[in-house]
């Protein structure tokens, strides 16, 4: 019986060895990393210049002045150029060609005229001369139109600028935490050194080396999974940057700064520097263009009118003529369409209006929320400093007592557990802090800005 129990213990134990050779060799694989990849602000720069949220954004800039061209053009005389050319026996089409043509004679037969050539050239101009304010609106919801464009992009360079900085300090998150489960793997193996020391001298049970394996593979496993994520924090930066500007290669080097408590944002702050506030008060300065705009369509509209023409066949003489007036237009019945465009329009101002002061109050509760997260951060990143010390140092004399058998395993590894549980969140409180700064900037609506135009 002890035999065959020895016998099953001597094979767990080879199976262990086996998946702890197998677990090292994958987590001794590092990621190639060095020194030398892209700062952070060369990230953000190439980010805002190559991510194509922000190429799209700087093309419907491009589009939305295009229109203020388009709306100027009312202003000008449209001219146009004409020429056609008529093949008919209709009497009247043949009579009037016949006449332009200063050919028309009474002797002809009207009602069987013979087959007629007509070739004219036109040139006609068309002016607005009163439209009752209609072009000058038009204009004027062009220019608020291009300046909302102009101020999304602004939106979407902010939000960006704050991405790139989240995907970058993730990044480097990631790397700091594998270099958590290095150590934490390293101090295992030490501790597997002294208790299989302890079980050779007899001072320590086999059970002690068996639980430091288990929790030696676990410690390598979590480092595998560590790696792993610091290629997803790669693949995450680069999406946000717009192109693979980091590689795995030459990752940055995480340096820590030395960082200060954060300024509390003043009550009496309201995020006026958001390109987002500018974006809606023009929205309804253009909602409100729009609804004088429907009242003018409601009064008449006065035009100028002209051409001149050359009649004549192929290869004869041509005959000029002009032709010329002014017309005025009242649309004085529509079906109540005008009404209705009218009240329409005026629905959207009061939409717009309050779509106003919904974004004030968003943005007042995101710089509140903000503020409140750069602040809980450097609280916990305070904690955090003065734990590592601890835990570091209780591990030590852990350690200390289990050489010399005044412990058990168990409480070594509840000494090194909470070390690496305590490195961890240092590293997570320190990043999260760079973020959370980052994300006060971006409520307030400066961190585009620093970036150029």
């Amino acid at each position: 019986m002890e035999t065959k129990q020895a016998s099953t213990t001597s094979g767990r134990g080879q199976v262990q060895k086996l998946a702890l050779l197998v677990a090292g060799l994958i987590a001794s694989a590092p990621l190639t990393w060095a020194a030398g990849g892209p700062d952070l602000e060369q990230c953000i720069r190439t980010a805002l210049g190559k991510n194509p949220e922000v190429q799209a954004a700087a093309y419907r800039v491009d589009a939305a002045r295009a229109a203020i061209e388009q709306a100027v053009s009312a202003f000008y005389p449209q001219l146009t150029l004409s020429s056609t050319l008529t093949h008919t026996d209709n009497p009247p089409q043949a009579f009037f060609a016949n006449l332009n043509q200063r050919k028309a004679s009474l002797q002809s037969d009207f009602n069987q005229p013979e087959d007629t050539e007509n070739l004219r050239e036109s040139i006609s101009v068309k002016y607005r001369l009163w439209d009752g304010g209609q072009r000058s609106l038009g204009q004027e919801m062009a220019s608020l139109g291009a300046g909302a464009q102009s101020e999304a992009r602004t939106i979407i360079r902010n939000e960006l600028a704050h991405q790139v900085v989240r995907g970058y300090y993730t990044l480097l998150q990631a790397r700091e935490v594998v270099k958590v489960h290095e150590e934490t793997a390293q101090s295992l193996e030490e501790s597997l050194r002294i208790a299989g020391e302890r079980v050779k001298l007899g001072s320590a049970v086999k059970t002690d080396v068996l639980n430091l394996e288990v929790k030696l593979a676990q410690a390598r496993e979590d480092l595998i999974r560590a790696r792993n994520g610091v290629r997803l924090a790669v693949a995450a930066l680069n999406t946000a940057i717009g192109e693979d500007l980091v590689v795995e290669s030459a990752l940055p080097e995480p340096a820590r700064e030395t960082l200060t408590p954060p300024a509390k944002p003043e009550m009496s702050e309201t995020g006026a520097n958001r390109a987002e506030l500018r974006a809606v008060r023009l929205a309804v300065e253009l909602a409100e263009r729009n609804w004088r705009k429907t009242q003018a369509d409601r009064l008449p509209k006065l035009s100028a009118f002209g051409s001149l023409d050359w009649d004549s066949t192929v290869n004869s003489d041509t005959h000029q003529s002009y032709f010329g007036g002014l017309v005025l237009e009242w649309d004085a019945f529509t079906g109540f369409r005008q009404r209705g465009a009218v009240s329409e329009a005026r629905a959207r101002l009061n939409e717009a209006s309050a779509e106003e002061q919904k974004a004030r109050n968003q943005i007042r509760f995101d710089l509140t929320q903000a503020g409140l997260q750069v602040a809980d951060a450097w609280e916990r990143l305070e904690v955090a400093r003065l734990s590592v010390v601890s835990a570091e140092e209780a591990l030590r004399i852990t350690r200390e007592r289990y050489e010399k058998g005044a412990t058990d395993v168990t409480e070594l590894l509840t000494a090194q557990v909470g070390l690496t549980a305590t490195r961890t969140r240092n590293v997570a409180a320190y990043y999260d802090f760079q973020i959370a700064a980052s994300n006060l900037e971006r409520a307030r609506g400066d961190l585009g800005m620093k970036y150029g135009p």
